[in-house]
């Protein structure tokens, strides 16, 4: 089998020169994104630090009324009962989650584009439509629902950071975007991500870095960058996110919220902008919600899936969602990863394991230690999947425009074997590999007779940007497809409780990775973690997330 962590990675698209030559584009492009921040929702600038470091979760809330403090503090289930029922209009809940919105972008730089006025337009239509017929469009009739910019979008630019697509508009919409749409959404943000989609972070040469609301001289993770951010911020009820190697769970562990990256082919993903070539089944993407509750989550999971999505997309599997009770805590035996065998976590990272580990067992759960399979040949496989192609399609993209090629963009494209092209039977050797290692995992889980493996999300709390390399307890389940939930813990780092110890790194990236961890720089980061379960029981999933994390906040 051809694999590898890392290989060879040739930077020839850029072209100071060519790219100059976009700077028009570019600075349009920004000034209609500034023209989006309406004068009736803008924070005064006084209110907006002009250093980074600051936790700027509530400062939406100083311009705020108590109504629109209170709509935008509760859950998306909450708001759609509220709507549906006719108890609140869905522009009164438009214009509340709309500046909380503005402000979050003028915090943290969360947006690519923002379209207030027309979701504006949109509720009006909703509120309307229901004092007509004394009914709702649909299950989430009136719901303000952020969207990240490479779903592709009726109309509207699609760009998925790249600056040689800056002005590439689109005249269909992303499946899940229309479902969404007749379901009832309020569409009037969609957030940034980075260059190339492959970063664990947010970095683009079109609006530049997305930051962390809880300390904004770390990173809000990617590739769902901005959807981790404005949730985390309120300014969206719930987040439509895609993820490939963590960009779904990243992003919500970073910013201290839920997300699930369920499994692969229940979601429709048609519609979601990628620049590589081809269709890589060798870690399928997946599209999926961050949202700040796991009720949330269920509720756009079974909004989507009830649409019975298989009769328009083709790739999908028509299994439709269980409504299922959460278990008692005290029947769920979960195995917990305390170290992957490539990179262990940070002291932060391992304080919360440890603190999970001890409720669960208190509230009568059997907890068991977790040995890791095989991950650092897993990984290998997986990024040697990911740069199958050459890393073409990423290259032909960003030679459309010669932009700077940004530091992550390179680490990505020299995943696996980078520039080294593979063969139909690297491939296929690649493919038999995953799947016998698929087989490995249920037969340990069923072995131990755990159906939940709980781990970190990432080896850190959020970093800061630029800096992360490692993907591998996020990416370890995209190649093996079982799902997983990310939630906060209820713990932030603490340098008092998280100071850096004396480890003796046994590779070069866990060298790297440990060398990014400063407890001060860190201080006050939310620490989140993730719970794996086994594929197609992404209901069974979620209730027992619901269940580990109301016993360790407990």
């Amino acid at each position: 089998m051809k694999a590898s962590l890392f290989g060879p990675f040739e930077n020839l698209t850029e072209d100071p020169d060519l790219y100059k030559t976009f700077q028009p584009q570019l600075e349009a492009y920004r000034s209609r994104l500034q023209e989006g921040i309406l004068e009736e929702f803008k924070l005064p600038d006084s209110l907006v630090p002009d250093k980074f470091g600051y936790d700027v979760t509530r400062i939406a809330e100083k311009i705020m009324s108590d109504r629109e403090i209170e709509i935008t503090e509760m859950s998306a289930s909450k708001l759609v009962e509220l709507l549906t029922s006719g108890n609140l209009t869905s522009v009164e809940a438009t214009r509340a989650f709309a500046k909380r919105a503005t402000a979050a972008h003028q915090l943290v730089n969360c947006c690519m584009e923002m379209f207030i006025e027309e979701g504006l337009e949109r509720a009006q239509y909703l509120d309307d439509y229901y004092k007509k017929t004394g009914k709702p469009i649909g299950p989430l009739h009136g719901l303000p629902i952020s969207v990240k910019e490479q779903f592709l979008y009726k109309g509207k630019r699609c760009n998925g950071a790249y600056v040689g697509m800056i002005d590439n508009f689109v005249d269909e919409w992303a499946i899940l975007l229309k479902i969404l749409y007749e379901s009832g959404a309020v569409f009037y943000v969609r957030t940034t991500e980075p260059q190339t989609t492959m970063h664990l972070c947010s970095g683009n040469n079109i609006t530049g870095i997305c930051r962390n609301p809880h300390n904004t001289k770390l990173t809000s993770g990617g590739s769902s960058s901005g959807e981790g951010a404005i949730t985390a911020m309120k300014g969206s009820a719930i987040g439509v996110a895609a993820d490939i190697g963590g960009s779904i769970r990243s992003p919500a562990a970073f910013c201290g919220v839920w997300g699930i990256r369920p499994t692969q082919k229940r979601l429709p993903l048609k519609g979601v902008f990628s620049a590589k070539e081809g269709k890589n089944e060798g870690v399928i993407c997946v599209s999926g919600p961050i949202a700040r509750s796991p009720q949330d989550i269920e509720l756009f999971m079974k909004t989507v899936i009830d649409s019975e999505p298989w009769n328009i997309d083709a790739d999908l599997i028509p299994l439709p969602w269980r409504e299922l009770e959460p278990p008692s805590v005290k029947t769920l035996k979960v195995a917990i990863c305390y170290d992957d065998g490539v990179v262990a976590p940070t002291p932060p990272v391992l304080r919360a394991l440890k603190h999970a580990a001890a409720k669960l067992s208190k509230a009568g759960a059997e907890v068991i230690e977790w040995t890791p399979l095989n991950v650092e040949s897993l990984i290998a496989c997986c990024n040697t999947i990911y740069s199958a192609g050459e890393n073409q399609g990423l290259k032909k993209a960003l030679a459309l425009s010669g932009e700077p090629v940004l530091e992550l963009s390179k680490v990505a494209m020299s995943f696996g074997c980078g520039d080294d092209l593979l063969t139909a039977n690297d491939i296929f050797q690649l493919a038999a590999y995953r799947d016998k290692q698929r087989d490995v995992y249920l037969t340990a889980m069923n072995q131990l007779g755990v159906d939940y493996i709980l781990c970190p999300a990432y080896v850190n709390v959020a970093p800061e940007p630029e800096t992360c390399h490692y993907w591998g307890y996020t990416a370890l389940w995209n190649l093996l497809d079982f799902p997983n939930v990310v939630f906060p813990s209820g713990l932030k780092c603490d340098q008092r409780l998280d100071p850096k110890t004396t480890y003796k790194e046994r590779s070069s990236i866990e060298a790297y990775e440990h060398g990014l961890y400063d407890p001060k720089v860190f201080e006050g980061a939310p620490i989140a973690l993730q719970l794996t379960g086994r594929r197609w029981k992404d209901e069974e999933l979620l209730q027992a997330a619901k269940v580990v994390s109301d016993t360790i906040f407990e």
